[in-house]
């Protein structure tokens, strides 16, 4: 866990692959970006979350007024958040979106599916950055961009386009899966409004793959 960003209203930390955001259920779940953050910073609250396998920047509150702000942020979409990833393949085409509905596929949770008639709407926009060798595989450097925040909206997404992202142990498989020894994705850009001056802040974390 490394911090970019502290004061007295918020946190900025980057979460590493593999680590729970908050706590899941059973002991062995316990430990996660937000315990450990309490560690340094006693009154640090949660405002959103990254997938356990997904990296990158996080931001937490540190009181019950900036939570508020901040939680509404993300709500009205007021922030900005683009991830970086590495998909199986080379994209065609170097831009486009995703506008399928999800919601949960509950006789195989916590896998997400798409759902026209009772999904939430959900929306995605790519970029194709580059192509790419990735463990002797064809694979394109993506920026993505989600409108709205489902769970494994990304990943979902990414496979509905036919190019899941690599690592992915829900939504790739084969070479795709087994070939690298992690998610690669990563939230590399968090741009939001100070919860006290409404200053907008950017930052940025290179992506570690």
């Amino acid at each position: 866990m490394f911090c970019h960003y502290e004061d007295t209203d918020m946190l900025i930390l980057e979460k590493p692959a593999g680590l729970l955001s908050v706590p899941g259920r059973g002991e062995d779940k316990q430990d996660c970006l937000w315990r450990r953050a309490q560690e340094l910073w006693p009154d640090a609250l949660i405002v959103h979350r990254l997938d356990c396998a997904t990296s990158g920047l996080m931001v937490l509150a540190r009181s019950k007024e900036s939570h508020r702000q901040l939680s509404m942020q993300f709500q009205q979409r007021r922030n900005f958040k683009r991830y970086q990833a590495l998909v199986s393949g080379y994209v065609s085409g170097w831009d486009g979106a995703r506008h399928e509905p999800m919601r949960c596929d509950w006789e195989r949770r916590p896998l997400q599916m798409i759902d026209f008639e009772q999904g939430k709407s959900a929306t995605t926009y790519w970029h194709a950055l580059a192509h790419e060798q990735v463990a002797g595989l064809e694979a394109t450097r993506m920026a993505l961009y989600p409108i709205t925040g489902r769970s494994h909206q990304l990943r979902l997404h990414m496979q509905v386009l036919g190019h899941p992202i690599l690592g992915d142990n829900l939504y790739a498989g084969g070479a795709a899966l087994e070939s690298v020894d992690r998610l690669m994705l990563h939230a590399d850009l968090l741009e939001l409004f100070h919860p006290s001056t409404d200053e907008r802040l950017s930052f940025r974390s290179a992506a570690p793959f």
